[in-house]
């Protein structure tokens, strides 16, 4: 398994362990993902974005609404304000040695280090959305999340991520 951690910065040589701001009840630790989720992180670092997928335990009713008119299994739906700058991004992943990682959430994926991590390689990423599209993820761009956020939190889905929402537009946009 690779672990990842994604930034625009191209220069960093160690990854001091740090509070997040959204788990400030946590020790410092340095994040990572793991491969099979890295994609949601093909965006710049404040872009706010929903990801969706297919999984048995959705009701029909919400299949529909959620996949009837796609073939792929995961969907990232972006605020179309994000499409220039997403398009401009060079991203850097660099790839975590995961001696010392262990699982903080493993259905999005994400690992945690309390120890200063020197990455093993870092590879400068172009092209974001193709990117995505050559994985077979569906790209959606809407002038606003909130319809989408609030469909999902009232549906059956049970795999989904709702990535930097407070950078999102308004609710009445």
């Amino acid at each position: 398994m690779n672990l990842f951690h994604f930034s625009e910065e191209s220069g960093i040589r160690v990854f001091v362990p740090r509070v997040k701001e959204n788990h400030n009840n946590m020790p410092p630790v340095v994040w990572a993902i793991e491969d099979v989720h890295a994609f949601t992180y093909y965006f710049p670092r404040n872009c706010p974005r929903i990801v969706y997928t297919r999984t048995n335990e959705i009701s029909d009713e919400d299949h529909e609404k959620f996949f009837n008119l796609t073939s792929s299994d995961i969907v990232v739906t972006v605020e179309t304000d994000w499409y220039e700058r997403i398009q401009r991004t060079t991203l850097y992943r660099y790839k975590m040695p995961s001696d010392t990682f262990q699982v903080f959430d493993a259905c999005a994926g994400y690992y945690i280090s309390p120890q200063t991590i020197i990455p093993e390689e870092v590879e400068p990423l172009t092209n974001l959305l193709d990117r995505l599209m050559q994985l077979g993820i569906e790209v959606r761009f809407t002038p606003n999340l909130h319809p989408l956020r609030n469909a999902i939190l009232s549906s059956t889905l049970n795999d989904f991520g709702i990535h930097r929402f407070a950078n999102a537009k308004g609710a009445d946009l």
